[in-house]
């Protein structure tokens, strides 16, 4: 295809107002990739730290944010054998989700399933691999153990309650507001800590009956991290995803010794094709017909034109969401 797009574009970091409708060429698929016709994408906090300076797009990928999106192939690359123009797919892509157009690789795509709408679908793969890789993956969760999620009523928050439960996990979340703590319960969390007014690591020990978290997902940082070692359990895995709260913490070693603790984490934007392309598999064999089923579902906050790109960076910001924020590009 050739011609011209809309897209959202980065003009300086800083604040939502950075974020600038404006055009770009339509990007021509390479070898193993897809061009998908943009419905929509999802908003992620990577997103925002990439408007802010702070997480730049690894080498090759596009300038333009966005790390999911939903919407139909249009022209295949060179060797893709996975899908033909006209199907319909959701991706995990390296950037350029906020445009109207957007290159994926063949094998971060899954086929969009006809319980959902394309905007559900779009809410969906940048979550769903982060929760997968670090709570099932790197975390190991197993049926009948205790997993704690931090931010249980963000994107990340949301899905990880769905998929813990759908695994014969027990949840517990902390979130920061009464009605934040409310859906997170609504979505099966056992116990919602308001960590506003309580302390997360008396409520787990408690919930559990002394037991504390066999996996707890974080997405804090900072003086979470040494509460997260009280909270766990014997043999427990910690998974640090992201450091709202501080990237540098104070540890004490001798409770990660005596608890035989394990403390993981990793990022997903930089991870090889290879890397990604094994969870996609794994997904769409363990949780994609979950999703199919409706026993998975995203969460929708709010939906809004990718226009407005910066209105939902500054939703996101305010921290009175509640699952995920959308841009519709259609």
């Amino acid at each position: 295809m050739t011609g011209r797009m809309r897209a959202i574009e980065i003009r300086g970091f800083g604040g939502p107002e950075v974020l600038v409708p404006g055009e770009r060429p339509v990007p021509a698929p390479g070898a193993g990739e897809i061009l998908v016709r943009v419905a929509a994408a999802g908003v992620n906090r990577p997103d925002v730290a990439q408007r802010q300076g702070v997480y730049p797009p690894p080498p090759g990928a596009s300038d333009i944010p966005g790390l999911e999106i939903a919407g139909e192939v249009v022209a295949c690359g060179r060797g893709v054998t996975r899908w033909q123009p006209g199907e319909q797919v959701a991706a995990l892509v390296t950037g350029g989700g906020y445009a109207e157009f957007c290159l994926a690789h063949e094998e971060h795509a899954l086929p969009v399933p006809a319980s959902l709408s394309a905007t559900e679908a779009a809410a969906i793969p940048e979550t769903l691999f982060t929760v997968w890789h670090n709570v099932v993956e790197r975390g190991r969760l197993r049926a009948g153990e205790w997993l704690l999620v931090h931010g249980g009523a963000s994107g990340i928050g949301t899905m990880a309650i769905q998929l813990g439960r759908a695994r014969g996990a027990r949840v517990i979340v902390t979130a920061g507001s009464p009605a934040r703590c409310a859906a997170c319960l609504a979505l099966g969390a056992e116990r919602a800590v308001d960590h506003r007014s309580e302390d997360f690591v008396a409520a787990v020990r408690e919930a559990t009956g002394g037991h504390g978290a066999d996996v707890i997902l974080d997405m804090v940082g900072g003086s979470y991290l040494a509460r997260n070692l009280d909270a766990a359990a014997v043999e427990g895995r910690i998974a640090q995803i992201a450091m709202l709260g501080g990237a540098k913490a104070e540890i004490p070693l001798f409770m990660l010794m005596v608890k035989r603790l394990t403390l993981t984490g990793s990022t997903l934007r930089p991870r090889s094709v290879a890397d990604k392309a094994a969870m996609a598999r794994a997904i769409a064999v363990e949780v994609w017909p979950l999703v199919a089923q409706g026993r998975i579902r995203p969460v929708i906050d709010r939906v809004l034109p990718l226009a407005e790109a910066a209105e939902a960076h500054r939703h996101m910001e305010s921290g009175s969401h509640v699952g995920k924020i959308v841009l519709s590009c259609g």
